[in-house]
């Protein structure tokens, strides 16, 4: 007896079957692609870029989205755009995650939205901040030249470290309040970023620090003194909430460590955004790898 063989008695397919299946099979991954990415471009996490106008800000933002960056311009609304990390910054919420799982890619996207620097324009960034959006850190980027005494012609120079540390105040500290509220929120990390650091002027990222928390002394002493002076007379919750860092510290001496009191952390790191050797963002794209 002999047998036949199984596939012979198989149906003969069809050609449109044939393409149905076909089709079926090219689409399958179209399809999942444009799943994953409806439901992760819009809970992707995002870093926030603040700073006094004219410390670089768009020219970071182009360079970390394209790798070359456009030039300054002040900017009048926030704009946002979609980034990649390099393939080498380590992500800290992918350390335990292989780079063959199919979602690792997206962990190595994230938002940058630059805001206005212009003081009449800054309430984008505490808008911004006040409402925040899956936001896993802020980018305090600073000209570190014109926080020098010789980085201009003395009056200029001092101003834009009057008008930097202002500003510097008025954002860390609408964090602490947020920390501190009746419903508390989770804290944001800050990274003061020293732009220009390949110019021969620019102080160096511990100068950046030790200038801005004596400036920020300065601030925090007439804010402080302000207050008092109003005709309110029943002002010591109020004082408190509008005080930066600790109530009772040394001398009176503003540091940024005094926010770890409230988990704020805040870091001082040199880069330059645009130099005749390149662009230097190293120690920037790891910080911001280490808070997504």
């Amino acid at each position: 007896m002999s047998w036949a063989d199984p596939l012979s008695f198989m149906p003969e397919p069809s050609p449109a079957l044939l393409i149905t299946a076909f089709l079926i099979i090219l689409s399958i991954p179209l399809l999942l692609h444009l799943i994953i990415y409806s439901t992760t471009s819009d809970t992707l996490p995002t870093v926030l870029l603040i700073g006094p106008s004219g410390a670089g800000k768009t020219s970071l933002a182009t360079l970390l989205e394209r790798g070359r960056p456009s030039p300054t311009r002040t900017s009048q609304v926030p704009f946002t755009l979609e980034v990649s990390l390099p393939v080498k910054t380590p992500v800290a919420s992918s350390r335990f995650r292989s780079p063959n799982d199919p979602t690792w890619e997206v962990t190595q996207k994230l938002l940058i939205q630059d805001t206005p620097g212009h003081g009449k324009l800054r309430h984008y960034a505490i808008d911004s901040i006040s409402k925040p959006q899956n936001i896993h850190g802020i980018i305090f980027l600073v000209d570190a030249v014109d926080l020098s005494s010789s980085g201009g012609s003395g009056g200029a120079s001092e101003g834009g470290l009057k008008q930097t540390s202002e500003y510097l105040h008025s954002i860390l500290l609408q964090l602490q309040k947020q920390v501190t509220s009746s419903k508390p929120r989770k804290p944001i990390p800050v990274l003061i970023a020293a732009n220009k650091l390949d110019l021969f002027t620019a102080l160096p990222a511990p100068l950046v620090k030790s200038t801005l928390e004596s400036e920020i002394t300065k601030v925090r002493a007439l804010a402080s003194k302000g207050l008092s002076d109003s005709t309110n007379k029943n002002l010591d919750i109020d004082e408190e909430r509008e005080w930066l860092g600790e109530v009772n510290g040394d001398d009176g001496k503003f540091e940024f460590s005094q926010l770890r009191e409230f988990d704020i952390q805040v870091e001082v790191r040199g880069g330059n955004v645009i130099g005749a050797e390149g662009a230097d963002v190293r120690e920037w794209w790891d910080w911001i790898g280490g808070v997504l």
